[in-house]
Formats: C-alpha cells, structure tokens, sequence
C-alpha cells in the first residue's frame, strides 16, 4: 500500500518576505523547514509541507499596497497559513486583510497590535516590553535621566510611549526627545540638540536602519555617552559593518547562551541557531507542523482553532524556560522571560550577566 504522506496533497504555508532577502529566504526557509521536520520525525503528519515564498516591498521602504498584493497572491494561491510580515509596519496591514478572508498567519514583528483574529505572533522583540527592560536595566546602572531617539513611525512612536511610562516608573527623567525619520543618514543636529540637555544615557527605539546614522552622529558630536536600544541592534548580526558603532551599546535580544532549545538547533544547524531570525523561524517551523499534526479539519478555521490549542513547548529564544503557545484570544507565542540584554563587544553580541 502507498505511503498516504507520499500521495496526499501537500499542505501549503506562504512565506511573506516584507523587505529584501539578502539570501533569498534561504535561511528563513532552511530554519522553518527544520522545524516542520521536527514535527514530521514524531510520525504525526500524514501528509508534506510545502512553503510559497513570496517577496513584496513593503514599509518603510516601500508601499502599503506592495503588502497587500503579496498577500492577496498567497491568498489566491491558497496557503492554509502565512508566515509573516517581520515589521510592525506592514503587520498592521496584514492583520486586518488576515481577519478579512480568515488565513491564519504568524507574524513575527515586535508589535502586539498587530495581532486579530487570524494574526498569531512571534515576538521578535516587542513595543510595549522592550522598554520596560531598557527602563531597568538603566534604573540598576545608576543612570536618572536620558535623552531619547525614535523613529518618526508607528515602530518608534509606540516604543517611546512605552518609554515614557516605563521611565517613569523606574525613576528616570527624559531630558529631550525627538523623531527622526527611519530611514535617515544624518541625525547630527538632533543628537546635538539632545546632548544639551545634560543627559547620562541614550536611548534610541525604531526599525533599526537609523541607528547606524545615530551612531555615525555621536562619534561626530565626540559624545562618550552609555547607550541602550531597543531589538534594532540585531541589525549587527547581518550588517558586521555596523558593529563597531554599536561599541558598548546595551540593547534588547531574543536570543540566550543558556537556552537548552536553541543548542539543540545548533547540532543541527550552527547557521540557524546563529542569530535570532534563525532562531524564531524554528520555532515558527515547529509551531506550524504542530497545527498541522493536531488540526482535526484541514481549513483556514481548522488550522487556526490547531494554533490555538498548542501549549507549553520549550521555546528555542528567550532565556532558558521560555515556552511558546496560544490560545483562545491569546495570540502571542512566546511566554515567560524572552526578551535578553546583550552587549555589542569588540564586534561581537556578549549577553549581560545580570537580567
């Protein structure tokens, strides 16, 4: 008798690629696959996964509208789920579209808003949290006041409201705020502004693009100022160009040395486990071939109500512990104590010792 796996159609998971590759996808693919096959070694899927990578240009360097086409064609090419957008931005578009003709996705943008009916998220960082880290870890320092950076967008206006709220708590005044555009190249003359008010700590929040002028902006003005950032310095991982810049800067990770999870994905792939896009497309993988397993009706609903009924696995970001699942009304995936202060150090991401 024919393997019924062998004969079944595949089911079919889109790839919404919001900005370009520089790979292609082929990391983002190999990491996802990787978990599926996870899945698939149990012996619980009775039938293949193919993934529909498609590329659109979307926020900030493109248009609302190359979101929307992209998804419409995974739509019509009839994906079961969507994996993506990975920017804030472009989730808010997606969300609603999502919501619209009921095709589950997961996103795995920082932003909680993006999240609906049918749009399950993987926190690669988050908005509303990420402050609260940046917050602390500056009231432990002894750092009382900062001048803050963030983008003019809907990234960086959420994250400075945080902020805001969460310095409040801790104890720190903001000496000076101010909103530059995402995808600037010269911040001089706001960074000189900021300086004048005295500050004993910088913090910029955004996509990440500006902080390389940001950087760029502080060697100029001769500024030796503490920084902290938000997960945009996880640009230093694609972008080693940058990292020297980055020297001393505290900023927000999902990625652990202690995390048990994340080292079994290195004996399976070092490339994978590397960095935390890796990192999450695993376990995004893995989430994937779990709705698949458990769906009890092979439908957009019956793949959503699947999601929803995952709990407790070990999460391979965060610090050891982090779970991820859903549930009902409860779309975000990871649990616990995700978020990681690390360090960008003689070119490399050290992870601080106390979090």
């Amino acid at each position: 008798m024919a393997d019924p796996a062998s004969t079944a159609d595949p089911v079919l998971v889109g790839v919404l690629y919001d900005y370009p590759q520089a790979d292609g996808g082929e990391l983002f693919e190999e990491a996802v696959r990787l978990g599926i096959e996870d899945v698939a070694d149990s012996g619980r899927l009775d039938r293949g996964v193919e993934l529909l990578p498609r590329q659109a240009r979307g926020l900030p360097g493109g248009t609302a509208r190359h979101i929307e086409r992209t998804f419409a064609e995974l739509d019509d090419a009839g994906a079961l789920v969507v994996l993506g957008p990975s920017v804030s931005d472009n989730g808010l578009i997606v969300g609603p579209l999502a919501d619209r003709v009921g095709l589950p996705c997961i996103n795995y943008t920082g932003g909680e808003r993006t999240r609906g009916a049918f749009m399950f998220h993987y926190q690669v960082g988050s908005l509303e949290e990420e402050p609260i880290v940046l917050a602390r870890h500056l009231a432990r320092v002894g750092r009382k006041s900062v001048a803050v950076a963030h983008d003019q967008s809907p990234v960086g206006r959420r994250y400075a409201e945080c902020f805001a709220d969460a310095a409040t708590a801790f104890g720190i005044d903001i000496t000076g705020q101010t909103a530059i555009a995402p995808l600037a190249e010269d911040v001089t003359p706001a960074v000189a502004r900021l300086r004048t008010g005295g500050p004993e700590g910088f913090v910029y929040m955004g996509l990440g693009v500006a902080s390389r002028a940001v950087a760029l902006a502080l060697q100029a003005e001769a500024w030796d100022v503490p920084v902290v950032a938000n997960s945009s310095l996880m640009f230093g991982y694609a972008r080693r160009d940058w990292r020297a810049g980055y020297e001393g800067w505290v900023y927000v990770d999902s990625v652990s040395d202690d995390n048990t999870q994340r080292a079994r994905l290195a004996e399976r792939s070092r490339r994978c486990a590397a960095g935390p896009i890796g990192v999450a497309a695993y376990d995004i993988g893995r989430l994937v071939g779990e709705a698949v397993a458990r769906a009890a009706h092979l439908t957009r609903d019956g793949m959503r109500e699947s999601l929803e009924s995952i709990k407790q696995l070990p999460a391979s970001s965060g610090l050891e512990g982090t779970t991820m699942g859903f549930g009902c009304y409860d779309h975000g995936a990871l649990k616990g104590r995700y978020l990681v202060l690390r360090q960008w150090l003689a070119g490399k991401t050290v992870q601080v010792a106390e979090q």
